[in-house]
């Protein structure tokens, strides 16, 4: 199979044509890429892409009935819908810091929901 991946590393935005079997997580070639960041963002987007998550989260006895929140790490693009799920179901209380995870350990996936605004 032959994919071409945009690079979004940097700005430079690199077209990587990537040739390898997804089935098997296996890259056979790579042309197009300028720098070895480039190299690994297109062989992990090929092989397995992730993708931060932003959100909200209803809170509780609070002025704004959500709060903003984001995952701490990527996600697996095909485990995103199961934790929009998960994410839907919880409502949280104040107060809430920048940064306090509001939801530990997603799915069994070792990726935290924290708090991207505050409610004190």
């Amino acid at each position: 199979m032959i994919e071409k991946i945009i690079c979004t590393i940097c700005p430079i935005g690199c077209e990587i044509e990537v040739v390898g079997d997804k089935k098997n997580k296996s890259v056979s070639s790579l042309n197009g890429y300028k720098c070895n960041r480039g190299k690994e963002y297109s062989i992990n987007e090929f092989i397995a892409p992730v993708r931060t998550i932003t959100t909200t989260i209803k809170i509780s006895n609070w002025k704004e009935p959500l709060i903003p929140v984001r995952t701490d790490k990527g996600v697996l693009k095909d485990k995103q819908m199961d934790c929009m799920e998960e994410i839907n179901k919880v409502e949280v209380k104040p107060p809430i810091k920048r940064g306090d995870i509001l939801i530990e350990n997603i799915l069994g996936l070792n990726v935290n929901v924290i708090a991207t605004g505050e409610a004190l």
